[in-house]
């Protein structure tokens, strides 16, 4: 009698525990996922992150727009050169997934063209730091890319790993004169200047009709880099490509 009761305790602990665990899931996903923070440091390779060609796992739902648009053919190189720079590879794909959606034909209205969407001052530029001839075949444009983000990352020296990512990402959208301009900005608010939360901030003053303050920031009486007309498109870019970063470092896991 008493093993019979103690079985039936049995059953309706294991059975609460289930429903417990299927009640989280559902209504609080949150608190059953880890989120990992970006690093520019190199991600460790698993044995089931990619298959022996490169090829993503046919389980990683979050890839399969990707491996429908060939991305397959370009992981091999990204892991390349982000281990050759120092960069989180799966950063890069976040990168440019918003950059391009993995089009390597893609070219934006400003000109920028390739894979990590790079201006044509800058592949000029990129392409000479780096010896080769040109950036924009998919190889030279994804190695340009991920040194120009490294570049932008040691510019941020003052700020912890996770807010020097933020500031390097916003510098490859905006161009880091407008990012270093808002750091001026944020500095005369009596923000920290070294955090993308302050530097976000003070991005939307950047536009003409804060000349106001712009002539007590600088003796021009206009930002050194000039006025910044859509704040609102860099701080997009940033807070997505971090979403991106999230999900992928899941999916890879």
């Amino acid at each position: 009698m008493n093993k019979r009761i103690k079985g039936n305790r049995l059953q309706r602990g294991c059975f609460f525990g289930v429903f417990l665990m299927v009640f989280i899931s559902i209504f609080f996903p949150g608190c059953s996922q880890h989120i990992t923070g970006a690093s520019f440091a190199q991600k460790t390779d698993n044995s089931n992150e990619l298959t022996m060609d490169g090829a993503f796992p046919a389980q990683s739902s979050h890839f399969k727009a990707m491996n429908t648009a060939g991305l397959n053919h370009y992981v091999p190189l990204v892991k390349k050169y982000a281990q050759e720079y120092e960069i989180d590879w799966i950063l890069i794909l976040a990168v440019m997934k918003q950059e391009s959606k993995f089009d390597h034909k893609a070219v934006s209205y400003a000109g920028a063209y390739g894979l990590m969407q790079l201006m044509p001052v800058t592949q000029i530029e990129l392409a000479e730091k780096l010896g080769v001839e040109e950036t924009i075949t998919p190889r030279n444009n994804i190695k340009a890319g991920i040194y120009h983000l490294r570049s932008l990352y040691s510019i941020f020296q003052n700020s912890t790993e996770e807010e020097r990512i933020r500031l390097a990402l916003a510098s490859y959208n905006a161009g880091l004169g407008r990012i270093l301009d808002a750091q001026e900005i944020a500095d005369y608010m009596g923000n920290d200047p070294n955090t993308w939360a302050s530097v976000k901030e003070a991005l939307p003053f950047l536009t003409k009709k804060n000349y106001t303050l712009h002539s007590r920031i600088w003796d021009s009486g206009y930002p050194t880099s000039g006025y910044f007309r859509n704040p609102k498109q860099t701080i997009e870019y940033v807070d997505n490509i971090m979403s991106s970063y999230d999900k992928y470092s899941l999916s890879l896991k």
